[in-house]
């Protein structure tokens, strides 16, 4: 078996839970292929029983055929690797080493067993659905595609902004408001669920539209089909505004046309067989527990 693994930064905190991520690969005869940026940071700070390859990006699946990418971090880790994997359909398996962790739902203490289940196919992969940006203009280069959330919002502290709102081409809303999100169901327990939008199960096929701090108390959020087109001119005080995708961002102006659509391919996560969505949004949410007692 042959796994990539990515990670953005090396905590010093973390780095008895990477040994022991290595070590678990090395005794269970797992080729590892490792992140370059991640690897020049741990190269003499943790003790390799094996020499590991290197991962360079997206091109080097063109070469070599992995079986999984194990992603050491939390959910942003993860939305970072999905920038690399884009279409090669490698399942992605999130480790835990951050906070709450609705995508990287496997916590560090489990990282024996999480190898141990992947050899012994214990697991289910998740499609998850992405949505894609359209523009007039050039954004985001060649990665133009969100897991989580699309979002135009307002720069700095400057007054509200107007996004006029169109769904296939019929006119929705304008939202005078801070912003605007436009989430996946992956997405539906990040940015869109802090401002009040629904929890949605990943396999639901929609979108959600949730204002930012809407100026009108009578919006909000939307729930739509994701084989929907959704359309947006923005005008405001200001000629610049923010447009993100998951944590990408880059400045637009009022002269930008976007839009935002289901994306041509999906990406794969691993979730381990004794634990799946409701057992992660009940656990990370609280759900069920009196904190009276």
């Amino acid at each position: 078996m042959k796994v990539i693994i990515f990670s953005k930064v090396a905590k010093e905190k973390d780095l008895p839970h990477i040994q022991h991520l290595f070590d678990t690969l090395h005794a269970n005869g797992v080729q590892a292929f490792v992140y370059g940026p991640f690897l020049d940071q741990i190269r003499n700070i943790i003790n390799f029983k094996s020499t590991p390859g290197t991962f360079d990006g997206y091109i080097d699946f063109s070469a070599q055929r992995f079986d999984f990418l194990i992603a050491l971090g939390g959910d942003g880790t993860i939305l970072s690797a999905i920038t690399h994997v884009r279409d090669a359909n490698v399942p992605i398996v999130g480790i835990n080493l951050g906070r709450l962790g609705f995508l990287a739902s496997i916590e560090k203490k489990r990282i024996s067993e999480a190898i141990t289940y992947l050899l012994k196919r214990k697991y289910v992969i998740e499609e998850r659905s992405l949505l894609y940006l359209e523009s007039n203009l050039p954004v985001f280069g060649d990665i133009r595609f969100a897991l989580n959330d699309f979002t135009i919002l307002k720069r700095d502290t400057s007054s509200m902004i107007t996004i006029h709102t169109y769904v296939n081409g019929d006119y929705l809303n304008s939202y005078w408001a801070d912003g605007i999100i436009v989430a996946t169901p992956t997405g539906s327990t990040g940015y869109s669920l802090s401002c009040g939008g629904p929890i949605i199960f990943p396999n639901s096929g929609n979108f959600v539209i949730t204002p930012v701090a809407p100026h009108n108390l009578n919006i909000r959020p939307v729930v739509i089909s994701d084989d929907s087109v959704i359309a947006f001119d923005i005008e405001g005080r200001t000629d610049n505004f923010l447009c993100t995708l998951d944590s990408r961002f880059e400045t637009i102006t009022s002269r930008h046309h976007l839009a935002v659509r289901k994306n041509d391919f999906n990406v794969r996560i691993v979730q381990l067989q004794d634990y799946g969505f409701m057992e992660t949004i009940r656990n990370k949410l609280a759900w069920g527990v009196d904190r009276r007692n």
